[in-house]
């Protein structure tokens, strides 16, 4: 298996990372332009979001050629001359495989639709009639998961947009030819693979209705996964690279075996409760306050679970897909750049693969656009048609957006105070969102107080203390609603993390010798504290290493 503990991860969404060329859409030239930057973030690996051949009805996560490079984000050499920088500078580039459907536009779905029998046993067909759908499940983008082909008489099943059909893993056909992606990108050099959504991959047997949900139960984990991941791995090599899998609506269990190295399938997994904790009943659409209690409960079971059955966390708050976390978990106003940092203590020092998002480590907040025309999400776009049929005004509608696009996290890279930030000469093809505050990359470097700086201060820490990368964990504090602290310890170090939710002032009476410990970081520059109490002020998170 890959050597994956003491590494961090930087997640590059590139249409909204640099544009090279000047269109107003970013591009894997303009990440080439940035890997200096990255290099003295400390990053190990580049994750970027798909670049192949696609009509971007879902920003490239509907791929119809897994082999070629989208014109508008550049060429297979521009691709091949990212690769070699990035290794010179000990930067692994990681890809992102969507393997549970392809774009509607792929060969494959459109020799199924000439009635190819061959091509159509690459999906998910059912014969029947326009007024009898297979089954009543919810699509993740809102309406059925199934569409009609009126001229085949078959349904076709789409967990996501109905532009993206989704495979028939049940296929061993279909297992070689993705097989076959991953050796071809293998060899090109790529050094680790993130796939999409992998736990939904193995579907029923017999396709029925949900009488109590959305039919997610009937395809998630599924009965084959864990036998089609193995032989994935197996045939292709890849447990030698680093690997990740995203686990939608998943369970500890499951990403127990995901992770577990005996079981050779994946090095670690994305799982998203935590990131739920603000939804109400269960609805992202609903607005609530977060839950941090119960963000709390999540992170202890998911961190101690894992680690008594050494199973392996991707451990992150933001993505192409989430919300700013500043602006969701934090204080983006009066307290941003606290909570920023408090924010990023409390994620990089679990126990786990800690992942970067292009724009967390300067504090990006979400974009607060004010109109429905500033909005690219088909998600987004969907839901806001779905949200006024329901009843909401266009005032409410656009103020659930503004918690829960995709497009928060989809805004140009913030470089600099220059026209566009400094993504782009031309329009960018989503606005830049204003800001009052120093939130640009410029704004922030070689400034000790930064939050830029802050996050490579967490980098070395994770690379230079074991008991970071390797070491075990425990929990404190857990009867305090907005104290969310833990132990780090390996056999020669220990660290104690503490991280305060909440703009209150906070005193607390430590259970161990406050003088044994002494303060290595913090987000505030000088830690108010006596020899018998800790005094927390909004948001303030200190790291302590015994010594």
């Amino acid at each position: 298996m890959a050597d994956f503990k003491d590494k961090v991860i930087y997640q590059i969404y590139p249409k909204s990372f640099r544009d090279s060329d000047q269109d107003g859409v970013g591009d894997i030239r303009g990440i080439i332009e940035k890997l200096d930057y990255l290099k003295e973030l400390g990053i190990d690996y580049i994750w970027t979001t798909p670049f192949f051949v696609s009509p971007l009805r879902d920003n490239g996560y509907d791929i119809a050629d897994y082999f070629n490079i989208d014109p508008l984000f550049g060429t297979m050499e521009d691709l091949d001359q990212l690769i070699d920088e990035a290794e010179k500078r000990g930067i692994g580039l990681m890809l992102d495989m969507v393997f549970n459907h392809t774009s509607t536009e792929h060969e494959w779905f459109q020799r199924a639709l000439k009635g190819e029998k061959e091509y159509q046993d690459y999906y998910i067909f059912q014969d029947g009639e326009p007024d009898k759908i297979p089954t009543n499940w919810v699509s993740k983008f809102g309406g059925p998961t199934w569409e009609y082909v009126p001229h085949l008489k078959k349904w076709y099943l789409h967990l996501f947009d109905v532009t993206q059909a989704d495979l028939n893993w049940e296929n061993p056909k279909v297992r070689e030819e993705l097989k076959n992606v991953l050796l071809f990108w293998k060899n090109k050099g790529i050094k680790g693979f993130r796939f999409d959504v992998i736990n939904l991959i193995s579907k029923p047997e017999v396709f029925e209705n949900d009488s109590e949900g959305d039919g997610r139960k009937f395809y998630t984990d599924g009965r084959r996964v864990h036998e089609f991941l193995k032989e994935l791995v197996q045939d292709t090599g890849i447990d030698s690279l680093i690997t990740v899998g995203e686990m939608s609506s998943t369970s500890m269990e499951s990403c127990i075996r995901y992770s577990k190295p005996e079981e050779k399938e994946l090095s670690m997994c994305f799982n998203f409760h935590h990131l739920k904790v603000d939804y109400k009943n269960g609805d992202k659409w609903e607005i609530m306050e977060p839950d941090i209690e119960e963000l709390k409960n999540l992170f202890v079971q998911w961190q101690l679970g894992m680690q008594e059955e050494n199973g392996w966390n991707a451990v992150f708050w933001c993505n192409h897909d989430q919300p700013r976390i500043v602006s969701r978990l934090g204080d983006d106003k009066e307290y941003w750049q606290e909570s920023a940092k408090m924010l990023a203590t409390a994620i990089h020092l679990l126990r786990g693969t800690p992942y970067i998002y292009q724009g967390e480590e300067i504090g990006m907040t979400n974009a607060y656009f004010s109109s429905i025309e500033q909005y690219r999400d088909v998600e987004s776009l969907n839901y806001y048609e779905i949200m006024l049929e329901q009843g909401k005004s266009k005032e409410e509608a656009l103020a659930i957006l503004a918690k829960r696009s995709r497009d928060n996290a989809r805004t140009p890279m913030l470089w600099n105070e220059d026209k566009n930030a400094g993504f782009s000469e031309a329009k960018p093809w989503i606005s830049i969102p204003e800001s009052e505050r120093q939130v640009s990359v410029e704004a922030q470097l070689n400034k000790p107080d930064s939050i830029l700086e802050y996050y490579r201060k967490l980098i070395r820490l994770r690379k230079e203390k074991k008991a970071i990368s390797e070491g075990m964990i425990e929990f404190l504090y857990k009867e305090k609603p907005d104290i969310f602290a833990y132990r780090r310890m390996s056999e020669k170090e220990e660290f104690i993390v503490i991280n305060h939710f909440s703009e209150k002032i906070v005193v607390l009476e430590p259970d161990f010798a406050l003088a044994e410990y002494k303060v290595i970081l913090g987000n505030y520059e000088k830690h108010q504290s006596d020899s018998k109490n800790l005094v927390l002020r909004p948001f303030e998170t200190i790291v302590l290493e015994r010594i």
